[in-house]
């Protein structure tokens, strides 16, 4: 089980500053790989809450942890011209000392596009515009000038100086399931792939499209690490667990399917979970706890979990 990593998903709606970066130096003191935020403006169904941007973030985050890598799951690409991003992503590198995960989609929530001004194309259209994105951001990263001509994006000399500390780019992790377009992207552009929550039951199914599609492209499969997006929900003992299913139920349960897709129960029996799906192939997971965190919660699975994949 050597080479698995644990990273925590840690939506920022309703904290504040101190709250993230307190939960977020607590991981890093515990041995957690990663933190990841989320890239909108409001939740969903919770509008007036508030809502940190997320690039700022991370920004305030990296000066003040050493080890821990930071990121956002996922950057949404509309939001942001991709050459920018490349500037911003390169900045940030080198503020945290190579510990920038670029964090990338197509983005999906209509309604924030449109009470921002963002114009919201087709799927087909923003998976389009995330692969031509993402050529631009590996030119800027790899070429001293970078010139780039396409449907939707376009480089005329362009430099990005600094360069990041992380060669030859930051990790691009590209969030998304759809078997067709979208894990063709994930097959020509990713290190990472993350399997949203979502998809994660059909996990098999994804893997061997994103397979077919390395093959058909002539990459190798084995340069892509393969993440999911998880809940999960542990408690100490039986008692401790019930009571801890029972408030994320509350918590999560109206937007999310967590009798079918949450790790849960005892450390004992959220390892044994764990080891199946890295037989599967996973080999980093992103967790969103049922607590939201809570430090209990995170020296729980520091001390009783993490050890076992060690």
């Amino acid at each position: 089980m050597s080479g698995v990593k644990f990273g925590l998903f840690y939506p920022q709606v309703g904290q504040s500053f101190d709250d993230f970066r307190q939960r977020t130096q607590l991981a890093e003191r515990l041995g957690f790989d990663s933190v990841f935020c989320v890239d909108h403006m409001w939740q969903r169904g919770l509008p007036e809450v508030d809502h940190l941007e997320a690039w700022t973030l991370l920004s305030a985050l990296a000066p003040l942890t050493e080890r821990i890598r930071l990121g956002a799951l996922v950057l949404c690409n509309s939001y942001r011209n991709p050459a920018l991003l490349a500037k911003m992503a390169a900045t940030l590198d080198q503020i945290s000392g190579g510990r920038l995960v670029l964090g990338i989609g197509s983005g999906w929530m209509e309604e924030e596009y449109r009470g921002y001004g963002y114009s919201f194309p087709s799927t087909r259209t923003r998976i389009e515009q995330l692969d031509e994105a993402l050529e631009v951001i590996k030119r800027l990263f790899t070429e001293k000038c970078a010139d780039f001509q396409g449907k939707y994006y376009t480089l005329n000399q362009a430099y990005n100086r600094p360069a990041s500390v992380t060669k030859p780019h930051p990790p691009i992790l590209i969030g998304g399931g759809g078997e067709k377009h979208m894990l063709r992207v994930v097959a020509r552009h990713a290190d990472i792939w993350n399997c949203p929550n979502n998809h994660s039951r059909e996990l098999d199914k994804r893997v061997a499209a994103l397979r077919k599609h390395c093959d058909d492209i002539g990459r190798d499969f084995s340069e892509i690490e393969v993440s999911e997006q998880s809940f999960i929900v542990v408690g100490s003992d039986e008692a401790d667990f019930k009571k801890k299913w029972d408030m994320a139920k509350q918590l999560l349960g109206a937007a999310f399917d967590l009798e079918h897709s949450a790790f849960r129960g005892t450390p004992d029996a959220v390892v044994e979970q764990l080891q199946k799906r890295v037989a599967q192939g996973v080999t980093f997971f992103t967790f969103l706890s049922g607590d939201f965190h809570a430090p209990e919660t995170l020296e729980l699975l520091a001390e009783k979990v993490l050890p076992a994949f060690e």
